[in-house]
């Protein structure tokens, strides 16, 4: 059965993963206020503005994760990098012809929600090719703070390998005091996740993955 171990409770409301990158405010700030000279027609302008301003709010909307959005600082950097040199490019042209700045906007969107799904399901499958518990450090989407990922992965090499990965397991959860019951208990041992039980793992790849992680 896939396991996958609760920090404390499943994050059950989140805001984005971009919005936590450093240079977020300063830069979307900028795009907002200088939208009013990238179009000819007046129509693109309150649009282009709404899809700024509720960047955000609609990531988390499309991201439909089954897992709680938990993001590397590495993966988040690369994530921001794409974003923001995307934007940037798209600011240094002149105005452009109706429909076309709102369009790229709704393309860079979607290419950035993509990335933050993938960012968060490779670490994730990584996470769960190693033996035993496994931690790795993480930002919290739902609040920007620091956080981890404790999961239990399935890659050992021997029988008492596999033997003292089971003990720490348990050890683990002994160790949380009441950790794992009500939703915790679901998130441990849950169907939903067959897609990382010992079969399915050794050939796992990013988009098969997805299916299984990614609620449609």
């Amino acid at each position: 059965m896939a396991l996958l171990l609760c920090l404390s409770a499943m994050v059950a409301v989140t805001t984005a993963c971009l919005h936590c990158h450093d240079n977020f405010s300063e830069k979307f700030s900028f795009y907002r206020h200088h939208v009013n000279l990238k179009s000819w027609w007046v129509g693109d302008i309150p649009v282009s503005g709404a899809l700024l301003t509720d960047w955000s709010q609609d990531t988390i909307r499309e991201l439909h994760l089954a897992i709680p959005a938990e993001i590397t600082r590495e993966k988040l950097d690369q994530v921001a990098r794409f974003v923001y040199q995307r934007m940037d490019h798209l600011y240094q042209g002149k105005m452009y012809f109706p429909g076309y700045f709102p369009n790229e906007l709704r393309s860079i969107f979607r290419e950035q929600v993509h990335l933050i799904q993938n960012a968060i399901i490779e670490s994730r499958i990584d996470c769960q090719r190693h033996c035993g518990i496994f931690r790795y450090e993480t930002i919290s989407c739902s609040n920007c703070t620091d956080s981890h990922v404790v999961c239990f992965g399935y890659n050992c090499q021997s029988s008492a390998q596999w033997e003292e990965a089971v003990q720490g397991l348990l050890s683990y959860i002994i160790g949380q005091g009441g950790w794992a019951k009500g939703p915790c208990l679901h998130s441990l041992v849950s169907p939903a996740f067959s897609c990382l039980e010992p079969p399915h793992l050794a050939n796992l790849t990013l988009e098969n993955a997805s299916e299984c992680l990614i609620q449609h």
